[in-house]
């Protein structure tokens, strides 16, 4: 880091277990690159996200937060990554994202709302096992490769700096209320078991991929079935659902969360 990202290091270590780390921490990296937003949410398995920290102004936290937690996080490619342990480091949404993710409904039907040209994250473990998501958010342009190749290169900072700071996030996920948690697993669950007592179980199965932004020919091998298989299957989803569309089956999805509440 240069004298200056020195100096603003200096200050994130001595902000440590005060309120004022995430917003320290924030800055340092802006300094690195620049970027419009940040949002650092923990994960721990199929519980809802809590939200550590973010500098959103009121009408776009709606969307990235309030919305977010309602269910949409459960298609969240960080989410996801974060659920099944990505090994710690900084990722593009993009190469955590399945293959049909940008002409898929969760992001033409909630991602576009965010008007972000591209978010990267970095992944922490931390000591309890949860996961601190740390998003840079850019509204202009994606980010170069030469920013991408900085911001990795404190990560080491950022991953010593986010275990010393929140080594109890597991707490803070229990505090988060226990009635809350079982209903979120229960959500996160139904993703798999979505129409169940109409649809089969390999049905649901291509439902869920399905909702991810899988094509026919990623689900199928992720399924170990023919891509013409898959086709087949999503006509029975619609047919039996009574839908024409992806966008219809990924309201049906919402809805059916809307009713779990």
């Amino acid at each position: 880091m240069s004298q200056p990202h020195w100096a603003l290091a200096a200050e994130v270590v001595a902000a440590l277990d005060s309120p004022i780390l995430p917003q320290t921490l924030a800055e340092l990296l802006r300094q690195v690159a620049p970027f419009s937003y940040t949002v650092m949410f923990g994960y721990r398995g199929a519980d809802q996200p809590i939200d550590l920290y973010d500098d959103f102004p009121p009408g776009k936290r709606k969307i990235f937060v309030t919305d977010y937690q309602a269910g949409p996080y459960m298609l969240d490619p960080f989410f996801l990554a974060a659920s099944r342990s990505v090994a710690p480091g900084l990722y593009r949404l993009r190469d955590l994202a399945p293959d049909r993710f940008y002409q898929g409904e969760y992001f033409r039907s909630y991602y576009v709302q965010t008007g972000l040209a591209e978010e990267i994250a970095y992944f922490v473990t931390l000591p309890d096992q949860s996961t601190l998501t740390l998003s840079l958010m850019r509204a202009e342009k994606p980010f170069s490769q030469k920013e991408f190749v900085a911001l990795e290169a404190v990560f080491p900072f950022v991953a010593a700096t986010a275990r010393r700071h929140w080594p109890g996030l597991d707490q803070k996920l229990d505090k988060s209320g226990g009635s809350l948690r079982r209903r979120q697993r229960q959500m996160t669950y139904d993703l798999g078991s979505f129409g169940a007592g109409v649809l089969t179980p390999r049905e649901r199965e291509v439902a869920e991929f399905t909702l991810k932004g899988h094509s026919a020919e990623s689900a199928g091998q992720i399924l170990g079935i023919a891509a013409g298989t898959v086709r087949i299957h999503r006509r029975n989803i619609y047919s039996k659902l009574n839908i024409n569309s992806q966008g219809e089956l990924f309201s049906r999805f919402l809805s059916t969360l809307v009713d779990l509440t």
